[in-house]
């Protein structure tokens, strides 16, 4: 009598989606006989999706024996699917190899079973993942033709969701969203069961921040309110992949607190032994966050934490670099990170950093390089966001060439994407390099106009490094003859050097640094110079010794000029 009222609570607390109930009502039942296989499969979805890893992959094992021994291929088939996602996810993945290939002798001996789709699942996910993006879609596409024959939704809509995945990276990106939208209605519409709908909805989530549709991805969270508000007991390793993606995009919709709350759950979620080798990208964006409230210290933490669980800490290690005014780390970070990565939708994450990187630096001709290249693909790709990105990339490059008409007519575009994207963050930067090329242009009311926007923007979001470089007077208050040593410093004349080219004494000059650190808040003449490139307060060139009797020199006897 109590097995039974034990399996009826299971079968109640299943239904209702509640994971934890359900595993130990099952439990209880578990402990009186040999559960069927129906509940096998139920109390196996249960702990997958609470990150239960071990547990799921013995109750995965006795369901695939179970289904072989009743003959029941086509659910062994696909009860295998699963634990070969869970081996993976626990990063054993010569035990899942191992899984896929015993369940592929089992499907050639039934070859009419169109079930072995969900074997050719794995395969079209790893084709995806190495760049062959044509052989995903094409083994996604055969999939797909068997689903269709055998009627099963879950994976019919896995099947379409990694067509459209393919389809985006082919740059077909239209045809791939409106296969990725299909795949979507089948998950909101609960066609799928709760593993496929969090998986597919993640993912979704993570091409959505790729490309920056942000409508798209709002408008489909909004209509998995229901889903995405029962997360609190969805609570495993594939939850926390969830959080991640959405802790992106609430990074970029304006909502830190709660993006670094999302974030450091996954952080927690993910480093429980099921899915730790995407914790690192968790911690990732948790250090992300941090950079821009320009907490360095944990912000350098998280990024440590990225690398240990494998992620690659760039760009944001690098622009913290920057920030901290060590130059040349920054710039050996985003090359390196750029060497090492072909794909073009994935460059779009570095390029911009290296843009600003370069332009820091002095190196022109290689941000103006980067900013070809971000346009080459927003031009591919088509979306909005990524046209914004280029645009403020762009400006910032004529911006450092002594082009302010060329910046304004990039920046403003920019900015009014952003804003209809409702990207603060992004739209209030844009806003920052439209006031440097008004006040470039002479337009000095509107330039601080632009930068009491900005600033206001900075403070609400607790951008405080943003905040305090477009606080007070343009450039931090510096004066001009201040704003005048500063770029020779940031061209890499010595105080000498500086004092012969501006007929001042050495000492006046030095008096100039001094001021200019206190009100830089810098140090050390590299991160002085690194705030120079990142304001287009730096040379381009080195300026040229003017004409004899063209330069006004101090009359005999006279102090040297302020």
């Amino acid at each position: 009598m109590e097995v039974s009222a034990a399996l009826a609570r299971a079968r109640e607390s299943h239904r209702r989606q509640a994971w934890a109930d359900t595993c130990a009502h099952y439990a209880t039942a578990d402990a009186g006989e040999t559960l069927g296989i129906d509940d096998l499969a139920r109390y196996g979805e249960a702990t997958q999706l609470l990150g239960r890893g071990e547990e799921a992959v013995r109750l995965l094992q006795r369901e695939y024996r179970a289904r072989v021994e009743a003959g029941d291929v086509a659910g062994a088939l696909r009860s295998v699917y699963w634990l070969h996602e869970t081996l993976a996810m626990r990063g054993e993945f010569a035990y899942a190899g191992g899984w896929l290939a015993r369940a592929t002798r089992l499907a050639d001996g039934a070859p009419d079973c169109a079930q072995r789709g969900y074997l050719l699942l794995p395969e079209a996910e790893g084709r995806l993942r190495a760049g062959d993006h044509g052989g995903a879609f094409e083994t996604a596409t055969e999939v797909r033709e068997l689903a269709e024959r055998c009627g099963d939704p879950d994976l019919l809509t896995a099947a379409t969701h990694v067509q459209g995945l393919a389809r985006v990276r082919q740059e077909r990106v239209d045809e791939g969203l409106a296969l990725l939208d299909e795949a979507m209605v089948a998950v909101a519409s609960g066609e799928v069961s709760p593993r496929i709908a969090g998986s597919i909805y993640c993912s979704f989530i993570a091409i959505c921040h790729d490309l920056h549709e942000v409508p798209r991805a709002r408008e489909w969270t909004m209509a998995l309110n229901a889903w995405v508000d029962g997360s609190p007991r969805f609570t495993g390793g594939y939850s926390g992949i969830c959080l991640i993606h959405r802790s992106e995009l609430l990074q970029l919709t304006g909502d830190w607190p709660d993006a670094a709350r999302q974030a450091r759950t996954a952080c927690e979620r993910l480093t429980q032994g099921f899915g730790e080798m995407l914790a690192g990208a968790a911690f990732y964006q948790l250090g992300e966050i941090h950079r821009l409230r320009g907490e360095v210290a944990a912000a350098e933490e998280a990024f440590r934490q990225a690398s240990r669980y494998g992620a690659d800490a760039q760009p944001g290690l690098a622009l913290l670099r920057l920030a901290q005014g060590r130059l040349d780390a920054a710039a050996g970070a985003i090359r390196r990170a750029l060497a090492e990565t072909p794909d073009r939708l994935t460059r779009v994450r570095l390029l911009p950093a290296a843009v600003e990187i370069m332009l820091a630096t002095g190196d022109v001709p290689a941000a103006r390089e980067c900013a070809a290249e971000l346009h080459e693909i927003a031009e591919a790709f088509g979306r909005p966001a990524l046209h914004a990105r280029t645009g403020c990339a762009r400006a910032a490059v004529a911006l450092a060439e002594g082009d302010a008409e060329t910046a304004l007519a990039a920046a403003r575009p920019a900015w009014r994407i952003w804003r209809a994207l409702d990207a603060p963050y992004e739209a209030a930067r844009a806003r920052v390099l439209v006031a440097r090329a008004c006040g470039a242009l002479g337009d000095d009311d509107t330039a601080a106009m632009e930068l009491e926007a900005a600033r206001e923007v900075f403070a609400r979001l607790g951008a405080e490094p943003d905040r305090a470089r477009a606080a007070g007077r343009p450039h931090a208050g510096l004066s001009p003859r201040e704003i005048e040593v500063l770029g020779l410093v940031a061209a890499g004349l010595s105080n000498h050097a500086i004092a012969s080219e501006l007929v001042l004494s050495e000492k006046t000059v030095a008096r100039h640094i001094s001021n200019i650190f206190t009100k830089l808040g810098v140090g050390s003449r590299t991160a002085a110079a690194a705030y120079a490139f990142a304001h287009g307060l730096a040379y381009a060139e080195i300026p040229m010794p003017a004409a004899p009797g063209l330069r006004s020199s101090p009359e005999a006897g006279a102090p040297p000029a302020p």
